[in-house]
């Protein structure tokens, strides 16, 4: 015996706006992104750890910062390959995710570079720490955007799962 779905009087989310929906998720140049990502940051982080590894003799500050900073290209290595492995749509989750990351890591930059400024007395550390400023401020904003973004996608999520409810669906 087959049984067939009874079809939607009408559709829980008007067609154009589900393809913008899944191609902003899913777009091509976002994948494409996130890859370019992936492999800069494992540059990097196999570039970091092949100086450290290296020079055993760097002084113990040199080898806290060579530590943290292979840490942070390790994260976003981690990041891109998580977001390339879904296969479902994030709702702007991995844009909090890298918000996040970015203003921790910019925060760390900023106060790594304050403390050596303060502690040798070095005017370009603190000229390091003034530019890195703006970069931190620009962190809060994306991440401040990507939650409201997720936000509203989560609150469209929970309507369209009433709206199904309530379709008897």
């Amino acid at each position: 015996m087959t049984t067939t779905l009874p079809t939607p009087t009408r559709p829980l989310m008007p067609t154009p706006d589900a393809h913008q929906l899944a191609a902003a998720a899913l777009s091509p140049r976002t994948r494409a992104a996130h890859v370019a990502l992936l492999l800069v940051a494992s540059a990097a982080g196999i570039g970091l750890l092949s100086l450290w590894l290296t020079e055993p003799s760097l002084p113990a500050r040199t080898h806290a910062a060579f530590a943290v900073m292979t840490v942070m290209a390790a994260s976003w290595v981690a990041y891109a390959s998580w977001v390339l492995t879904r296969r479902h749509v994030l709702f702007a989750r991995q844009r909090v995710v890298a918000g996040w990351m970015s203003v921790t890591f910019s925060a760390c930059f900023v106060a790594g570079t304050l403390a050596v400024g303060a502690t040798s007395g070095g005017r370009a550390t603190l000229m390091a720490a003034a530019l890195g400023a703006p970069m931190l401020l620009l962190a809060i904003v994306l991440l401040v955007r990507a939650r409201r973004v997720h936000a509203r996608l989560l609150e469209r999520r929970r309507e369209l799962a009433t709206s199904a409810a309530d379709t008897g669906r």
